[in-house]
């Protein structure tokens, strides 16, 4: 039976996903608001790179396994359990090694700066919890996205609840660097209580089947890296060029630019697991899937960012309050490299539906050069302006162009550019209705 991304199991697991990051935006919305205009944006400015500084080791301490351990469970299920079992285990203590080499990166490069040294350790003890919630990826092959998005979404509001409490009593910047890690701990508690609850096999370890995990997804080792420095490159260099209120000029714009990214990132992973399941029935509904999906994200994107550059200077306002005005630029700027990044997500998709993930460390390769190249070229004259032009070019450069360059990976592409077709939208539109 052919299965199509627009049949009801794919909604629903979407819908679930996407209500309960609504409530979720909405909630942490208003914390941000309070906790940005509460910190001013040289504090602001701080937490956020402590935040990027923490960004780069996250794809070390994965290891690759959040992008590979869909398939990994789809096609295990008589050994979910040591999967995933394995998987924790291996991500856990290449997370410890991360929050130590992270303090040695800070002691040195920020070496003096005390409360900098000091925010940066707080907020990188996040990656320890971080590492225990790959079994969020049973839950999206299993189609059971109501139980782990309630889950999270409870975590959400019991550290919002937190926070409320560190803005009445006051707290220093300390205190919210390490609510960070507060989240990460209940979601990955929350989800595993659940899995206990809802799965049947027990974690387990297995040190072969650590070996074919690690096989499977080192690709994604370099590539998750190289995606860090194209995307968190511009807030470090903002940080030791022009100093911390950039950086939170810069960051008010890109948090303004992602306050949608839940809806895609829920499409994307509620599509993933059918995705891959159909490639094994039928090419044809496997592309047809695949073109559906590029349909949807890029005409969604594209309608989010036209509306985020007309309101540019509202939001800001609203969100973040006079003193953040110089962001306005930016955001106009910054909103559009999310539809690219978007693209990116769904490629990958393909990619490791037909075994072609060893090309993602040479695409994002590509890329991050060319971040850092202009990055380096445009921040120094331009600050905030130049670290937006810099990430929109990048995000076109490794999710568009590199694509057409590399032959391996053109038949994505095509695919892509089959999407922009305006019949495919309006064929979703009538299946959905």
């Amino acid at each position: 039976m052919r299965k199509s991304l627009t049949n009801n199991k794919v909604v629903r697991n979407a819908s679930w996903i996407i209500a309960c990051k609504i409530i979720q935006a909405v909630l942490g919305l208003l914390i941000s608001m309070i906790t940005a205009r509460y910190l001013g944006p040289s504090n602001y400015g701080l937490i956020s790179y402590a935040a990027s500084i923490v960004e780069f080791v996250v794809p070390i301490m994965l290891l690759g396994l959040y992008s590979t351990l869909v398939q990994e469970i789809i096609e295990g299920k008589d050994s979910e359990g040591t999967i995933l079992g394995t998987a924790t285990a291996m991500s856990f203590v290449s997370s410890v090694f991360c929050v130590i080499g992270v303090f040695i990166f800070t002691f040195f490069v920020n070496a003096g700066e005390k409360e900098t040294i000091s925010v940066v350790m707080l907020y990188s003890l996040l990656l320890i919890f971080q590492s225990l919630e790959l079994v969020q990826c049973w839950f999206q092959a299993k189609y059971l996205a109501k139980y782990s998005s309630i889950m999270m979404l409870t975590a959400y509001v019991v550290v919002s609840g937190y926070k409320i409490i560190l803005l009445i009593t006051g707290k220093d910047v300390r205190w919210f660097a390490l609510s960070n890690a507060l989240d990460h701990f209940v979601i990955a508690a929350g989800l595993y209580l659940l899995y206990r609850r809802l799965g049947s096999d027990p974690y387990k370890f297995s040190l072969e089947t650590a070996g074919r995990l690690f096989s499977n997804s080192k690709y994604y080792i370099i590539s998750g890296l190289m995606v860090t420095v194209f995307s968190q490159t511009d807030r470090v260099m903002l940080k030791l060029m022009r100093g911390d209120a950039e950086t939170g000029y810069y960051s008010a714009a890109a948090a303004s630019a992602v306050l949608t990214r839940f809806v895609f990132a829920a499409i994307i992973d509620s599509a993933r697991p059918l995705i891959l399941e159909g490639k094994k029935t039928s090419r044809e509904m496997f592309e047809k899937n695949m073109i559906r999906l590029y349909s949807i994200i890029l005409y969604g994107s594209f309608l989010q960012s036209i509306g985020m550059a007309l309101f540019a200077d509202l939001i800001i306002r609203i969100l973040y309050g006079a003193d953040y005005m110089p962001a306005v630029p930016a955001l106009r700027i910054v909103v559009w490299y999310c539809t690219f990044s978007y693209i990116g997500s769904v490629r990958n998709i393909w990619l490791l539906s037909n075994n072609k993930q060893r090309y993602l460390w040479m695409i994002n390769l590509a890329g991050a050069l060319a971040n850092v190249l202009l990055n380096l070229l445009l921040i120094p004259g331009y600050g905030i302006i130049g670290a937006s032009t810099a990430s929109l070019i990048t995000q076109f450069f490794t999710n568009v162009i590199v694509g057409f360059i590399f032959k391996p990976i053109r038949g994505n592409n095509r695919l892509m550019v089959r999407a922009l077709h305006p019949r495919c939208v309006l064929e979703i539109l009538k299946k959905a209705r």
